[in-house]
Order: structure tokens, then C-alpha cells, then sequence
């Protein structure tokens, strides 16, 4: 007891699911998967966004951003739990707690902004299409990323304003999107807009979806239970299944991949060729 007295002057101790040794492990087994998964999709996402000329356009700009988001974000949390997980060292220091802390609620406020940002951009890009390019110029972009980014350091004070003012936004903004959508009369022109948004609004149906049902519980001893594991849902999910919605309903997306792939192996053929080339020459 002594011990563990002394621990606390310097760190938090996490009970988190201490008392499921059992749990813990299959908890591990789950979330490092995940958590490299995240990783890998992220990363593929924003590097086939920057490396294919045909995905720099304001959407793929904001998509980006966002996935560098989830990130930051998943990363904020998430090696500390393995870590906690995995070994019997159940403690944070309060540095390292309150920089988690500052970095989850910072960075959980610029992710709804964000959404929001993206929600101006489908509406522009359903209801004003001939005017996109130019409504949605790089210049509006940056400002429109760097203002999201900016109010970081606000969190605190406009923790309300920011999760439910981006919230309402998005739904305005849709409500203008279906009512442009119910206008078009072609069925593949209303499927082609839906298509539009649809990955987007569910990302937004998942982010939202999470955070109202997690503060949406009851606050009793059975509840908290469920908070957690529901805390670890929203950590993990959102991040992780982001670059699946992206890549899968997605079109852009999948040809981006299957041309940066087959370029990749292209090269390397006309290379192995050239080879051979000059090594019939020599002889």
C-alpha cells in the first residue's frame, strides 16, 4: 500500500480494466491490430492524395487533413493504453495526462469543425457544381483548414459551440444538398449526387453517432462499465474505419490506388527491361 501511496504523488493511477486481467489481454489483441491498421490506412489516404494528380481538388484537400487528423488523435491515447495493457505498470504521469487530455479534447474539437468544412464542400460541389473551382478556390481551402486547426487552443471555453455549432452547420448544409438532389430529375444524376455525399455523411453519422450516445447514458455503476468500453470504441473506431469509407465507396480513390500500383510495377519493368537492353548491347 505503501508503494502504491508514493506512486500517486508524481502519477495517476489507471484502473481502466485492471480488475479483467483476462479482458486486458484480449483487449490488447484487438486494439494492436486496430491501431496498425489506423495507421496503415491513414497514411495510405493521404499518400495517394498527394502523389495522384487527379485526386488534388478541394475534397481530397480536406480528406487529407482529416486523416492526418485521425492520426494525431488515435495516436494521442492509444499507445498508452497498450502500454497499460500489456504490463502490470498502470500509471501516467501528470505531464503525460495532461497533454493527453489537451491533445484529445483539442483535437476532438478540430475533427468537428472539420466535418463541418467538408459539409460546405459537398454543398458547393452539389448544389453550385458549374461555380465549384471557383467558390472552392486553394486560397478559401487553406483558410477554411487553418481555421479549423486555429481554434484548438479554445477548446475549453467553447467546448458546446464547438461539437454543436459544426453539427448544425452539416445538417443545414444537407438539408440544401437534398433539396438541390430531389430537383435533378435523372435517377443517375440523383445517384450520382448522393454518391457525392455519401461517404462523408458517414463519417459524420459514425463521429456524431458516438459522442451523442456515449453522453447520452445514464451515470450509475453499471453505466461506467459501458462508458469505457464505449470511450475505447469511439478512440478507435472512427479512425480506423474513416480510410475504409473513403476507399470503398469511392471510386476516385480505388483508381488513384490502382494507378499508383500498376505505375509502381510498370516501373519496374521498363527498369528490368533496360537492363536486359544494355546487357545485349554489351555483349
Amino acid at each position: 500500500m505503501g508503494t502504491a501511496n508514493d506512486s500517486t504523488f508524481s502519477h495517476f493511477i489507471l484502473l481502466g480494466f485492471s480488475d479483467r486481467p483476462q479482458l486486458e489481454r484480449v483487449l490488447f489483441a484487438v486494439i494492436l491490430p486496430a491501431y496498425l491498421l489506423t495507421l496503415l490506412g491513414n497514411s495510405t489516404i493521404i499518400l495517394v492524395s498527394r502523389l495522384d494528380p487527379h485526386l488534388h481538388t478541394p475534397m481530397y484537400f480536406f480528406l487529407t487533413h482529416l486523416s492526418f487528423l485521425d492520426l494525431s488523435f488515435t495516436s494521442s491515447s492509444i499507445p498508452q493504453l497498450l502500454y497499460n495493457l500489456r504490463g502490470q505498470d498502470k500509471t501516467i504521469s501528470y505531464v503525460g495526462c495532461a497533454l493527453q487530455l489537451v491533445l484529445f479534447l483539442g483535437l476532438g474539437g478540430v475533427e468537428c469543425l472539420l466535418l463541418a468544412v467538408m459539409a460546405y464542400d459537398r454543398f458547393v460541389a452539389v448544389c453550385k457544381p458549374l461555380h465549384y473551382m471557383v467558390v472552392m478556390s486553394p486560397k478559401l481551402c487553406v483558410g477554411l483548414v487553418a481555421v479549423a486547426w486555429g481554434l484548438e487552443g479554445t477548446v475549453f471555453v467553447l467546448a458546446i459551440g464547438i461539437v454543436l455549432s459544426p453539427l448544425v452547420f452539416i445538417l443545414v448544409s444537407y438539408g440544401y444538398i437534398v433539396k438541390a438532389v430531389l430537383q435533378i430529375r435523372s435517377a443517375a444524376g440523383r445517384q450520382k449526387a448522393f454518391n457525392t455525399c455519401g461517404s462523408h455523411l458517414t463519417v459524420v453519422s459514425l463521429f456524431y453517432g458516438n459522442i451523442i450516445y456515449m453522453y447520452m447514458q445514464p451515470r450509475n455503476s453499471s453505466s461506467q462499465d459501458q462508458g469505457k468500453f464505449l470511450t475505447l470504441l469511439y478512440n478507435i473506431s472512427t479512425p480506423l474505419l474513416n480510410p475504409l469509407i473513403y476507399t470503398l465507396r469511392n471510386k476516385e480513390v480505388k483508381g488513384a490506388l490502382r494507378r499508383l500500383l500498376l505505375g509502381s510495377r510498370e516501373t519496374k519493368e521498363i527498369r528490368a527491361g533496360s537492363r536486359q537492353t544494355r546487357g545485349k548491347l554489351s555483349w
